[in-house]
């Protein structure tokens, strides 16, 4: 104990001491850090090539062999894990034949099997990841917030969703999806990866707070009884106004075609 009490006052000590600890330090992490990237690493490559076998299986003949897309579909290089997830978890894909627009059906995908498809497509090329929860989620927001999802709502997509998101037609046999019976990740996923006819909104356009607000508007009105009357289609004020013109106008034309010729007789 003398001994290394007097070797601690020598000059070299201090250096020779910090020189041990970073040497240390750095001997703990190269045990445990790369252990862990390393397996983590093995996971995300083996569901990749999970993916990559599913994906030869259902997808390649529109898409290529390795996603390069063909004269049948597009390049899938950059659509990232979250256009994969709604494509797939929304049943529109893989087609089942060529058509204007793929429908939303049924998938006959598991989870785990449209997550490693998700994973392959993703290793292609950087892409939009699949959200967290946290990123649609939109329990919890005040009503002015949900009001303010509704303005956002009727200025970015009410004009092909109509006003209530129920859908409506688009040119050359397309049509804009009815968004009753969509859940919240989808809605989240198309508006970030643009399906088909759809633009693209990235969070410079609408942030994840403004998603957050549009998919709580829509499911407040998706959630409100239906007390009698007619929807007319959701096109809001102007179906309605033209409806009375119609009705109301070819009323009054058909009382004064009536009372016209109810006065011929009468002479």
């Amino acid at each position: 104990m003398r001994f290394l009490s007097m070797r601690r006052r020598h000059p070299a000590a201090k250096p020779l001491m910090l020189l041990l600890a970073l040497v240390l330090v750095g001997c703990v992490y190269a045990l445990v850090s790369p252990a862990a990237s390393s397996t983590a690493d093995t996971n995300v490559s083996s569901q990749a090539a999970a993916g990559k076998a599913i994906f030869e299986t259902n997808c390649s003949s529109c898409h290529g062999m390795n996603g390069e897309g063909t004269t049948q579909g597009p390049t899938l290089a950059g659509v990232g894990a979250a256009s994969v997830d709604f494509q797939m978890g929304t049943g529109r894909m893989p087609m089942a034949r060529p058509e204007a627009q793929a429908p939303a059906k049924r998938t006959n995908f598991t989870d785990e099997e449209i997550a490693q498809v998700a994973a392959y497509v993703a290793s292609l090329a950087p892409g939009p990841s699949v959200p967290d929860a946290e990123q649609y989620t939109g329990k919890g927001l005040s009503a002015e917030e949900i009001a303010r999802g509704g303005e956002l709502f009727r200025t970015n997509c009410s004009a092909c969703h109509a006003i209530d998101g129920r859908g409506g037609a688009l040119p050359n046999g397309s049509y804009a999806p009815s968004l009753v019976k969509t859940s919240d990740k989808h809605i989240y996923e198309a508006l970030r990866t643009g399906p088909q006819q759809m633009p693209v909104f990235s969070k410079s356009a609408l942030t994840d707070d403004d998603v957050k607000e549009i998919i709580a508007y829509l499911s407040s009105v998706h959630s409100q009884p239906n007390d009698g009357g007619f929807s007319l289609g959701g096109l809001g004020p102007i179906s309605e106004g033209l409806w009375a013109w119609i009705i109301g106008i070819g009323t009054c034309v058909l009382v004064a075609f009536w009372l016209a010729k109810k006065g011929a007789r009468a002479r």
